[in-house]
């Protein structure tokens, strides 16, 4: 297996962003990552573009895909969490390379502290997770 990992993070809530990548990155590393890239973009809206380019390089075992998006007074939130969703999950079936979801889609910034290695959960290091254990079995099935 690859040992070269990708982290696409939306930068767009900084304190959040820089917590998913921590919990993401030692994760990767623990499980023997060699190297873990990290592309930053605006906000999660763009992720499944960036994982897109990172996919299309053929360089990277998986992406792992962080953001934050808190739920406002409009609808706003409904289509970013649902493109976001949606974008990366036809990046990995087009490409083969596993894209782990790791994006907080929250109603305020206490639930999404609490997602970030908080206390409820650590989002960063459930999406590498998932991703490792996908591209393990991509590499078991070839």
């Amino acid at each position: 297996m690859s040992a070269r990992y990708a982290i696409a993070v939306g930068r767009f809530y900084e304190e959040l962003a820089e917590r998913l990548v921590a919990s993401a990155r030692a994760t990767l590393e623990e499980a023997g990552a060699t190297e873990v890239e990290v592309l930053e973009v605006p906000g999660a809206f763009e992720l499944p573009l960036a994982a897109k380019y990172a996919a299309e390089t053929g360089n990277y075992a998986g992406i792992v895909c962080l953001g934050a998006v808190i739920r406002g007074e409009t609808d706003h939130y409904d289509f970013v969490c649902a493109e976001a969703a949606r974008g990366i999950q036809e990046v990995q079936l087009a490409t083969g390379v596993p894209c782990g979801f790791g994006v907080l889609t929250v109603d305020n910034m206490d639930q999404a502290l609490a997602r970030a290695g908080g206390g409820k959960r650590d989002q960063g290091r459930d999406a590498a997770a998932a991703v490792l254990r996908m591209a393990a079995m991509r590499d078991s099935l070839a």
